[in-house]
């Protein structure tokens, strides 16, 4: 019996579209088909094996659960998983992926090689439709096994034998060297004609070169080049290529306190995330998805940026209702499980800030002018011109009363800032001098309300005495030098009150079992984003060995495949929150560049 693994035991592959998790011992416990929001049809990962799984490996007693890999890696730089189990028997490799897709037809490969000796081998495969709770009409169409509910249709393609027992379909089967089995699962409109036989074979190599071709435009090569290509990767599997948007994470669900409530539905496109995601990919290299990003901002936004919201479908719908699916117990009793998020509608002014910043950047960095892009830029800061005092949700989407977030009024001035810089180019008109003035209150105003004189630190919001580690980003974002009083003293009291016993950063103080700031009960993590930042200031204040030794503290979280969930526990020892989470990888890339630009790192 298998049960979900550590959230760090999961590998993740994906084809632009949507991705699955593949547990150390082979088991999919995570699929949604055909886009990253749709339906899953493995969800064992927030419940059990009932609610669908696709196990690939060596066979084993029923009693005992499956054995784990011994060995796991992508190929070179791809999205290509191979992993290795070694038996008493001989040596087999499963080789795991998705092909980047032309048609509609998303398929999932898998790809078994006989190593050495005669290994047996056991497939089983148990769709569950509409997150675990529709068991499908399984059946064999021109040798084909098919399964069908409703609107959708999986295909499973194999030259293995396969039998039914207990609503789950098997295959046993041997390997020896040289062997090559593979299964190939395709989701098909089920109103539509059957998907195309699979080519396996013609599609690893496809994809291999794929993979090659997009990482050689990477323009860093410095000391820490694998683990900022392995996050580009993973940023740009997140990315939904029909579209250019960017979700914060494959998963929904996955606990930032294990056991408690703070689960969220991650399968969105955050202004916020994409935006910082899109800077990171300008300054690696990547312009075309830079471009399609800009472009499905446009879109999403339309002629309506007084409504801007703070996230959006991937194709750019603006409805994501929450709900909650009560027949799924939760990932480790994680309750309850989410589809959907209802802080869509939530005002968060940061996301101004951010979005202009990204705009600001791809027109510093060449990116083909666009009027339009422009315009929305001049439309979003008059309505900052009357919306910036007022109070808000902030960047981490609180669910408490709103407040004088100073992140959120440091993010105001940037949009201001960048868009005063736009106007002095001579790409764009706008009145200057009452956008200065502009600037300038909103400056005033964070530095007279924002700061507590007496511990010589920025607070959270306005008349707290709470920290807050988005007050980090003050010098990053050129609110501040690095070098003025105020800066230094918040990032000191920050590593002192928000710092964890492993030296990491937490957000901001949660409260246990009463609702804190955030309106929420329960603890959560350090915050892997807000670490990175942490060691981002370090460096930028002179503190670069500090810089450097964070960083790779934080570089060792990685699993084995260097992925990153949103949060560590550090009670626990292992990775929180939805994963593999862009969050987490887009800082990780900026501190990188950082500290290969000012010397700092070892060797």
């Amino acid at each position: 019996m298998h049960v979900a693994g550590r959230i760090e035991d999961y590998a993740l592959i994906g084809d632009m579209q949507t991705a699955a998790l593949v547990c150390r011992d082979g088991t999919v416990d995570w699929l949604c088909l055909p886009r990253f929001d749709s339906h899953a049809i493995f969800a064992g990962l927030l419940g059990t094996e009932e609610h669908g799984f696709w196990r690939l490996g060596p066979a084993h007693s029923p009693d005992a659960p499956p054995p784990t890999a011994a060995r796991r890696t992508y190929r070179g730089d791809s999205l290509i998983l191979e992993s290795e189990w070694d038996t008493p028997r001989g040596t087999v490799r499963v080789t795991d992926f998705m092909p980047p897709r032309d048609s509609d037809a998303p398929q999932l490969v898998r790809i078994v090689e006989g190593v050495s000796g005669r290994v047996p081998m056991r497939s089983a495969l148990r769709m569950r439709f509409s997150y675990g709770r529709v068991v499908p009409w399984v059946h064999k169409v021109d040798g084909r096994t098919v399964a069908v509910a409703g609107p959708d249709s999986v295909w499973l393609d194999t030259p293995a034998e396969t039998f039914g027992k207990d609503l789950t379909t098997y295959s046993d089967f041997t390997v020896a060297p040289g062997d090559r089995i593979a299964f190939t699962i395709s989701w098909q409109p089920s109103h539509r004609q059957p998907p195309a036989l699979p080519d396996p074979e013609g599609a690893l190599a496809a994809t291999e070169e794929f993979w090659r071709e997009w990482v050689e435009h990477c323009t860093y090569h410095g000391p820490y080049r694998e683990a900022v290509v392995r996050s580009l990767i993973t940023l740009k599997a997140l990315t939904y290529a029909p579209t250019g948007g960017i979700v914060a994470a494959p998963t929904t669900s996955l606990p930032e306190d294990i056991g408690g409530s703070r689960n969220w539905d991650y399968r969105y496109t955050w202004l916020r995330d994409a935006a910082i995601t899109l800077s990171s990919l300008l300054r690696t290299g990547y312009r075309e998805e830079a471009r399609a990003w800009r472009e499905w901002l446009l879109r999403a936004v339309a002629g309506d940026p007084e409504n801007l919201q703070i996230m959006y479908g991937i194709a750019g719908e603006r409805e994501l209702g929450e709900a909650e699916l009560d027949w799924l117990p939760g990932y480790e009793g994680s309750t309850p499980v989410r589809a959907g998020n209802g802080a869509a509608h939530q005002l968060q002014l940061d996301v101004y800030g951010e979005v202009t910043e990204a705009l600001h950047l791809a027109h510093m960095t060449g990116l083909a002018r666009n009027d339009y892009a422009s315009l929305l830029q001049l439309k979003l800061i008059r309505y900052l011109e009357t919306h910036w005092n007022q109070p808000d949700e902030g960047i981490w989407e609180v669910r408490g009363p709103r407040r004088h977030f100073v992140h959120s009024k440091v993010m105001c001035w940037v949009a201001v800032d960048r868009t005063i810089k736009l106007i002095e180019s001579g790409d764009a008109d706008g009145p200057l001098e009452k956008w200065r003035e502009l600037r300038d209150d909103i400056h005033r105003d964070v530095c007279e309300k924002g700061y507590d004189k007496e511990r010589n630190t920025f607070t959270q919001s306005y008349g707290s005495k709470e920290l807050d580690a988005s007050l980090l980003l003050i010098p990053q974002m050129g609110f501040l030098p690095p070098d003025d009083k105020r800066v230094i003293g918040t990032i000191e009291a920050i590593q002192r009150e928000l710092s964890t016993s492993d030296g990491f950063i937490l957000r901001y103080p949660t409260s246990g079992d009463d609702a804190g700031v955030d309106g929420l009960e329960g603890d959560e993590g350090a915050f892997l984003a807000c670490s990175f930042w942490m060691a981002d200031d370090l460096a930028m204040i002179g503190r670069v060995d500090e810089a450097r030794k964070l960083f790779e503290k934080l570089l060792a979280l990685r699993n084995d495949l260097g992925l990153l969930a949103e949060e560590w526990d550090p009670r626990l020892q292992r990775q929180v929150g939805n994963f593999p989470q862009a969050f987490s990888h887009v800082p990780l890339i900026d501190t990188a560049l950082r500290l290969t630009a000012s010397g700092a790192y070892g060797g």
